[in-house]
């Protein structure tokens, strides 16, 4: 998560959890480090600092993001290459890219601030913008205002409830769906925020703005963030080399909840029901689990960077393969 240095927003350049994220991917041992989420490439500078021998493939969905972190990291030359594309592609991109095994993976999953900060993507509510939130606004997906002008009422509150586990879903689905069938469908972030401080009550007093957690829903929703998250963890497993490292940084619970799950089953914790007479979950122990709990920001980092605030960092070691 990541604001531009200068720029859009004069906040300077933040990754979260950085000292953190470093150490625990041991990055002062050099070799090849895969950043999926590169972003504008915070993350990927502190690990090609760690060691003269560190290179960087870093890989992002957004294109306008990855020619800012190119530049940024001109000054390492070939030691970091970009590759526009999603991180679920991992296996895709590492054979593309014909290198060998990671020496360390890592994931900051979610929306960065750039994106957040950006008055044309529509990811956020301070600026009036259409209802876009692609992370990849090059592609041919769906933007949001696309998803609530096609979906039907109850798939629009099934999405802000169990995404955003917003309690007020129901309604502002209702009215969302209302409005579209006056022929006044929600095309902007003013729109959608309006809408959301109608059906929930915009006069009481709130830690957060009303349309948090429905922008929050609406976002994961389109850009599919937890579809085929396990299955990105256990290829991520997989491509490591013998202890190489993963480090994952989750900002939802939905998110952290699942990353918790995986990382459980690869170090041979059975995730079958308590009842279940057979282990089918095919729980097998290929890791270490670094971090007993997860890792969140202190309070300075807190303090200094808000939006750090609900971050969760998780990190695992691939055991060497046993000899036959």
């Amino acid at each position: 998560m990541a604001v531009p240095l200068g720029g859009r927003g004069s906040a300077p350049h933040r990754p979260v959890l950085l000292r953190e994220t470093i150490e625990l991917l041991a990055a002062e041992r050099g070799g090849l480090f895969v950043d999926c989420t590169v972003g504008l490439g915070g993350h990927s500078e502190a690990i090609l600092q760690a060691s003269s021998d560190a290179t960087v493939l870093g890989i992002d969905r957004d294109d306008e993001a990855l020619e800012l972190a190119r530049k940024r990291l001109a000054q390492y030359g070939s030691r970091f290459r970009a590759v526009h594309a999603d991180f679920r592609e991992l296996t895709r991109v590492l054979a593309t890219a014909k290198v060998g095994q990671p020496r360390g993976i890592l994931a900051d999953l979610g929306v960065s601030s750039w994106q957040l900060d950006s008055p044309s993507r529509g990811f956020s509510f301070r600026h009036d913008a259409p209802l876009d939130m692609r992370m990849d606004a090059t592609g041919d997906g769906e933007t949001a205002a696309e998803l609530l002008g096609r979906l039907s009422e109850v798939d629009i509150a099934r999405i802000i409830f169990e995404y955003g586990e917003e309690r007020r879903s129901r309604r502002i689905a209702r009215l969302i769906v209302e409005q579209r069938e006056r022929g006044e469908p929600v095309k902007t972030t003013r729109d959608l925020a309006r809408l959301v401080e109608r059906a929930i009550g915009a006069g009481k007093k709130r830690r957060i703005h009303p349309a948090t957690l429905t922008f929050q829903a609406l976002r994961i929703a389109v850009n599919q963030e937890l579809e085929n998250l396990e299955g990105f963890l256990t290829e991520a497993v997989d491509l490591l080399e013998p202890e190489g490292r993963l480090a994952v940084i989750s900002f939802h619970s939905l998110e952290d909840r699942i990353i918790k799950r995986m990382l459980l089953k690869l170090s041979g914790r059975c995730q079958c029901p308590p009842r279940m007479p057979v282990c089918n979950c095919g729980a097998l122990k290929v890791i270490e689990i670094l971090t007993r709990r997860p890792i969140t920001p202190d309070d300075e980092e807190a303090i200094d960077n808000p939006r750090a605030r609900s971050a969760k960092l998780r990190a695992a070691r691939k055991l060497p393969a046993k000899a036959n």
